[in-house]
């Protein structure tokens, strides 16, 4: 018999009215009236979310953003009280510093065992409750957070907290849900609406004339960005618009594949070569576009683009901008287009030949690249630049990157071949996020190889074991391949920064650098996946072939490749 509708009847319903896909959880015992609403919809055959159950807090919240930076919709996350929100904040921060929608809840009991008529059970009285109540945790680095005051402001709640996560900037919101109101009966308002789409705004007609002057009357203009690929019509558009001008782009600490690779206009990963030189610096989608700060374009015009250049979560920024542009990205960059074209200025000589120079520039680049990966292709013990080059063997074009690395960021962005929008992921924040957010990618994209390139260290602060289970009962198979360099390199290269020839270094005694990991091939067989140990780089590529095949048999799949350093 179906029974009366309650708390768990509201989120459900304003889940499926914020057009939410999955409810993905690390699962709580606060969160019974949930499973109950969920089990009701599947008898009733009603359309509305499906739950994933995940094996770790952080993995569920680091899944739900791996889907959302995809697919750009906002998903949502049960967590089980202040302890599961605490386990989740690495996610949660990395969505506010990814500006990442997400809904975020977790629930506690406000009567402790005293109402006759309700036990909570006794955890929450002996060990889950938070002075001051969960949201303390979270409210310095989410979007919003609150508590749902009632049964009866519950379902508006959750619908305000999912529209606020998508306006500008986006980010992570959190509901602190008591058991009680969830459990209280729940009657819908005379309203339930189908919750309209966040707007996208527009920059200033005045911002976008001035900058398509100064890009058509530069002599040397330079675009620098982040993540201008967050949305494949930004990736597009900015392809349009630096092919117009012959503009060259450099990606500075990368997010996202934001630019055609081997485009003749992309020039590599760091800016500083061409600052000096440019007279106009267009900073796109970039929270930090050089480093340090003070090392920006002094002799160049800069304008800071995008939705929100000026970052609230950062404690210090410094764009040097001289004028902005702000609004939906694609859309302003489109703006752009329309206004250069109706110039006439793409055609003038001074861009073939700007056209030609930045073209000439970079086929130096692809030469070095090239002749660094033949020099490494047979070094022994495995180079990393051979890794990455042997991934380019492989891998078939629509493989997707989700890389986790320090010491290797650079050899994999500099190496490895992506030219589309969505072929390579970074995450947001602090290490251990890596395998989650592959696992939100395949969710995303069931039909594309997902690829998790991690190093040895980020790689063990990740839930591992959980992120294989939940792999496999999702059926979500991806392939892992860990850079393995038996240390912290970059532990190491800290410390010889402030102590070049202290007694670390003359000693060869190093703390916090030396990893003695377990056996890493081995730790897919409870899970059913395929593992390999490579040192010999004669059998690289043959081993990620193998990892490869497994994934496409629906297995997960993990390669332990041994590097020189």
């Amino acid at each position: 018999m179906t029974q009366a509708k309650d708390g768990g009847e509201a989120i459900l319903e304003a889940f499926r009215n914020l057009d939410i896909d999955y409810i993905i959880s690390s699962p709580g015992s606060e969160w019974s009236p949930v499973w109950e609403a969920l089990a009701r919809q599947k008898i009733t055959e009603t359309d509305g979310p499906t739950y994933i159950n995940c094996w770790h807090e952080t993995l569920a919240v680091n899944m739900a953003v791996g889907y959302s930076r995809i697919t750009g919709r906002m998903q949502a996350v049960l967590l089980h009280a202040g302890v599961g929100l605490l386990q989740g904040s690495i996610g949660i921060h990395g969505a506010t510093l990814g500006e990442v929608p997400l809904l975020v809840c977790s629930g506690e009991s406000n009567s402790y065992g005293e109402n006759p008529e309700m036990d909570p059970q006794g955890q929450w009285y002996r060990n889950l409750s938070v002075v001051g109540g969960p949201n303390k945790f979270v409210d310095p680095f989410t979007k919003w957070s609150g508590q749902a005051t009632s049964p009866y402001t519950l379902y508006e709640q959750l619908v305000r907290a999912g529209e606020l996560a998508q306006r500008i900037p986006q980010g992570p919101t959190y509901l602190d849900i008591p058991i009680e109101t969830m459990i209280h009966d729940w009657s819908p308002s005379a309203k339930i609406r189908k919750v309209p789409a966040a707007p996208k705004l527009q920059p200033t007609p005045e911002s976008i004339t001035n900058l398509a002057e100064l890009l058509v009357n530069a002599e040397n203009p330079l675009i620098i960005t982040e993540s201008a690929g967050r949305i494949p019509e930004g990736f597009a558009n900015l392809l349009k618009l630096c092919e117009l001008l012959a503009i060259p782009v450099v990606e500075s600490a990368p997010i996202y594949s934001n630019f055609p690779k081997s485009h003749p206009l992309h020039m590599g990963f760091n800016p500083k070569p061409y600052m000096n030189e440019a007279d106009v610096v267009v900073v796109i989608a970039s929270r930090a576009p050089w480093y340090p700060p003070y090392e920006g374009p002094n002799q160049a015009t800069v304008v800071a683009m995008g939705e929100t250049p000026i970052k609230g979560n950062m404690v210090y920024q410094n764009l040097m901008a001289d004028h902005y542009v702000e609004g939906d990205l694609p859309i302003s960059l489109g703006l752009v287009v329309d206004a250069v074209e109706a110039s006439g200025a793409a055609n003038s000589s001074k861009v073939a030949e700007r056209r030609s120079r930045w073209e000439a520039e970079h086929n130096k680049i692809v030469e070095n690249i090239k002749a660094a990966q033949e020099a490494a292709k047979t070094k022994s013990p495995i180079d990393p630049v051979w890794l990455c080059a042997a991934l380019n063997e492989v891998m078939p074009n629509d493989a997707i990157y989700v890389e986790e690395t320090t010491s290797h960021r650079g050899a994999i962005n500099r190496h490895v071949d992506w030219d589309e929008p969505h072929r390579y992921l970074h995450p947001s924040g602090g290490l251990g996020q890596g395998l989650g957010l592959a696992l939100g990618v395949k969710l995303a994209k069931p039909d594309q190889p997902v690829i998790a390139l991690m190093g040895d260290g980020g790689f063990l602060y990740n839930p591992v074991t959980q992120s294989f289970g939940v792999a496999g009962e999702a059926n979500l198979p991806f392939m892992t391949v860990i850079f393995n360099n038996g240390n912290y390199e970059a532990m190491r290269g800290n410390h010889l920064h402030y102590y070049p020839d202290g007694d670390a270094a003359t000693s060869d005694i190093w703390h916090g650098v030396h990893i003695p990991g377990p056996e890493y091939a081995k730790l897919v067989e409870p899970f059913g996946g395929y593992g390999e140990r490579v040192e010999d780089p004669a059998k690289l590529t043959q081993a990620l072939q193998n990892g490869l095949d497994a994934v496409r048999q629906g297995r997960i799949s993990i390669i332990d490749v041994v590097l020189s350093i």
